[in-house]
């Protein structure tokens, strides 16, 4: 195959003379369609030369850098749901994002799954027209406000934010949590429960209105780009027709989150991408003894488990596509996925630290920025636990939850 699209690169080659400069090992991206292969090759060029470089300062600063999104918006990341791009193709691009950086990852995988998706799949025909154009080419961000400060398991059933009918309006109360991109964006969908049949539905309420208030959550230690927020909403008066016809009950939300927990693998395969270009790169460059790190059995041991962890993950990701493709897709198969690729990729994430040494704990060498990432990957989405116990439910036919 081309070296170009398996995302090598002269200049790479030319330093190292390594057989195989990428992580790609297995060739996953040779399974997609020549164009598809040379769209993700700009993808994967445009993030690593555009993105990756500048993003760092921003993630240490809590910082959204909002001048990247029209290049996003160029390579076709505001609207990859809507692309008809294979699955394959889709979940290779959101890895390549979150080998980029995982913050723009989470930006991208919410915007195009839980929002662009959501709202072309369960809006109104006006919805979709008033704000399909503008999302998929970032010229709007929108927030999916679900999870509550005292509800994120058990958010089914636990849900409190209310939704009552009054006139020729709904009026939302309550208050949700860990809502990304809460402070930027100019729509939400708020899933709230219905006061007058006890259902959660979905609505769109623009961030503008009365009664809605955003403050950014503080001092996290990974995403830090990703502008997570507490809402409050104080009797937000919102029109009849923003109700989503499509989310009458929780069922909507279901399919949504199963579909992102499979997006979250994605994320993990795409992050151990790079814990491997950044801790083989060190170990290239850097020289202790009087030689490069990468001449120790002790250094060539964890990359070689980093790479296997990585290729694991993506094989187990690129079987997901082919599910998703041929429609026997379900919630056991995203979340045993969500739970091992994010388990591998905090195994790698401690080997690629603890081969940088005391140099894997600034962000100077971008090691301690992606430590950081992957344990919000692994929380994220649904705990390890929590998606464990939806797998051991589907495999014994018996629930563990309470």
């Amino acid at each position: 195959m081309n070296p170009v699209l398996r995302g090598e690169s002269p200049s790479v080659e030319q330093r190292s003379g390594i057989p195989f400069p990428d992580a790609d090992l297995f060739c996953f991206a040779a399974l997609l369609p020549p164009p598809e292969r040379a769209r993700l090759a700009e993808l994967h060029a445009y993030l690593q030369e555009q993105v990756r470089p500048v993003v760092t300062p921003y993630w240490n600063r809590e910082e959204f850098p909002s001048h990247l999104l029209p290049g996003l918006a160029a390579h076709g990341l505001g609207e990859l749901e809507l692309s008809g791009a294979s699955r394959l193709f889709r979940g290779l691009a959101y890895a390549e994002v979150a080998r980029a950086d995982v913050s723009l990852s989470a930006l991208v995988g919410i915007h195009n799954e839980l929002i662009v998706d959501l709202i072309d799949a369960l809006g109104s025909a006006e919805q979709k027209n008033r704000w399909l154009p503008e999302l998929r080419r970032f010229r709007a961000l929108g927030a999916f406000a679900l999870t509550e400060p005292e509800h994120g398991s058990d958010i089914a059933g636990g849900l409190a934010t209310t939704a009552t009918r009054d006139g020729d309006e709904w009026v939302l109360t309550g208050t949700k949590r860990w809502i990304g991109a809460g402070t930027i964006a100019d729509l939400a969908i708020v899933w709230a429960r219905d006061t007058a049949d006890g259902k959660v539905k979905g609505f769109l309420v623009e961030t503008d209105r009365p009664g809605w208030t955003a403050t950014r959550i503080e001092h996290k230690i990974g995403l830090r780009i990703m502008q997570n927020a507490d809402i409050v909403l104080d009797e937000v008066r919102i029109p009849a027709a923003a109700a989503l016809p499509g989310a009458q009950d929780f069922a909507a939300a279901n399919v949504m989150l199963r579909n992102s927990r499979a997006w979250v693998g994605w994320q993990a395969a795409g992050v151990q991408l790079a814990i491997f270009d950044v801790a083989r790169d060190y170990a290239l460059a850097r020289k202790q003894f009087g030689r490069p790190l990468a001449r120790f059995q002790l250094v060539q041991e964890p990359l070689a488990r980093i790479l296997g962890n990585a290729t694991a993950a993506l094989g187990l990701m690129a079987q997901i596509a082919r599910l998703q493709e041929g429609g026997g897709f379900d919630m056991p198969h995203a979340a045993l996925a969500k739970a091992t690729t994010t388990s591998l990729a905090r195994e790698s994430a401690a080997l690629g630290r603890n081969l940088l040494g005391g140099n894997g704990v600034v962000t100077d060498h971008e090691m301690a920025k992606l430590f950081n990432d992957v344990e919000i990957l692994y929380t994220y989405e649904g705990t390890y636990e929590i998606n464990a116990l939806i797998v051991g439910r589907a495999v014994t036919g018996v629930s563990a939850f309470v």
